[in-house]
């Protein structure tokens, strides 16, 4: 969406498939970082995005035991938007495609499933879809691959997946909110638990993180239990816990972190969870994929408006560009999974890292994570070109 976006904003004449009929739909990851915040500043779009019903995150806590620390401080950042927002991704995707739907070469497709690959000779050359009236066929001269990390594209490009270290899955739930409760810890630490409650305005979205493949014997017993090692370990959702009534309310995901070794072959490209997915850890997920999309969008832009067919060696830019802050983010989501997440999984004592400490001490080192969750390794800026190609208007 937000690529397609930017190239009509540019002139380009995009079509955009979204299988479904519509967004709305528990995305789960909901987290949008001053990163994307910057990106909506620098398109004129951010004043109307923040009028949304959003909530707002400026410190991030943690509580390990019986002992709270802050780690990470977004006010120290030299951004337009000091916070971490959260906001339903259904609300984010209906906001960019309203804003897209007056460009005259935007085409967004409801109902509407890609589900080949349309190919001359070596390249490609678009997608056969279905839709609700049927088959159709949309010829392009470039096919973009965001249809996530179990991508029907990029398997029939035959792009292989490197798959990478993940050891953990994640329950999602919700639990009602009690108005007077303000909460600002974001994770729970305890022996054999993990928790992340994020404040969702009247109720608490909820992340409980297991091993990898326990879901399955977890589900096979009563769902009191688990509510009962939720209650303990962030005992203010005591009063709601009965919202989660059974485990047909707890949702899974199975965690992935991967990345293909080449994101794209003659006429196609793969950006997002498509190209790389990645641990929940940091709620990053999102705003990489948004990052994704400027980049190509500033980087294929020229060649599209000047109507040729792009080369490979022009499409693996993006790859290029991207490869780095996907590489460091990746290997520091492995490094928490196998350091802190599986040993407290496990039931081990509990040790404070030295660094929780110091950070906690010393809040001008807090700058350092906040910059690193919330702008990642090489955040990207839309170029001076595409920021002025259309009335903001």
């Amino acid at each position: 969406m937000m690529l397609g976006y930017l190239l009509a904003r540019a002139g380009i004449d995009v079509v955009v498939l979204e299988k479904h009929q519509d967004f709305l739909r528990d995305f789960r990851g909901d987290t949008v970082h001053p990163s994307t915040l910057d990106v909506l500043g620098e398109l004129g779009l951010l004043d109307r995005f923040l009028t949304r019903p959003h909530q707002e995150l400026r410190q991030v806590k943690v509580e390990i035991g019986q002992e709270i620390f802050q780690v990470a401080d977004f006010g120290r950042l030299h951004t337009r938007c000091r916070f971490l927002a959260f906001m339903p991704q259904w609300d984010f995707l209906d906001f960019i495609a309203e804003t897209a739907k007056p460009l005259p070469n935007f085409r967004l497709l409801l109902s509407t499933a890609g589900q080949r690959l349309l190919r001359d000779g070596n390249g490609i050359v678009g997608v056969s879809a279905l839709g609700p009236d049927g088959p159709l066929e949309i010829k392009a001269g470039l096919v973009v691959a965001a249809d996530g990390r179990s991508s029907l594209l990029r398997e029939q490009a035959g792009l292989a997946v490197e798959r990478l270290s993940a050891p953990i899955d994640v329950l999602w739930f919700r639990v009602g909110r009690t108005r007077d409760v303000v909460e600002q810890t974001l994770g729970r630490v305890d022996p054999g638990r993990f928790m992340i409650t994020i404040d969702r305005g009247d109720y608490f979205q909820c992340a409980y993180v297991i091993p990898k493949g326990g879901a399955d014997a977890l589900k096979a017993g009563p769902i009191e239990p688990f509510r009962q090692n939720v209650v303990a370990a962030a005992p203010y959702l005591a009063p709601h816990i009965g919202d989660v009534g059974s485990w047909d309310d707890v949702k899974l995901l199975s965690v992935a972190v991967d990345r293909l070794a080449r994101w794209s072959r003659p006429g196609l490209l793969c950006i997002g969870d498509a190209a790389h997915a990645m641990s929940p850890i940091g709620g990053v997920g999102i705003n990489m994929a948004v990052q994704d999309a400027v980049a190509a969008a500033n980087l294929l832009t020229p060649g599209l408006k000047a109507g040729g067919p792009m080369s490979e060696l022009a499409l693996d830019a993006v790859r290029r560009r991207r490869l780095f802050p996907t590489r460091l983010t990746q290997a520091f989501q492995i490094f928490v999974q196998n350091r802190v997440l599986l040993p407290t999984l496990a039931g081990r004592p509990l040790k404070v890292p030295q660094i929780v400490r110091l950070l906690d001490r010393w809040p001008a080192l807090q700058a350092l994570p906040a910059r690193f969750i919330g702008l990642g390794a090489r955040p990207e800026h839309v170029s001076a070109t595409l920021q002025g190609t259309t009335d903001r208007n």
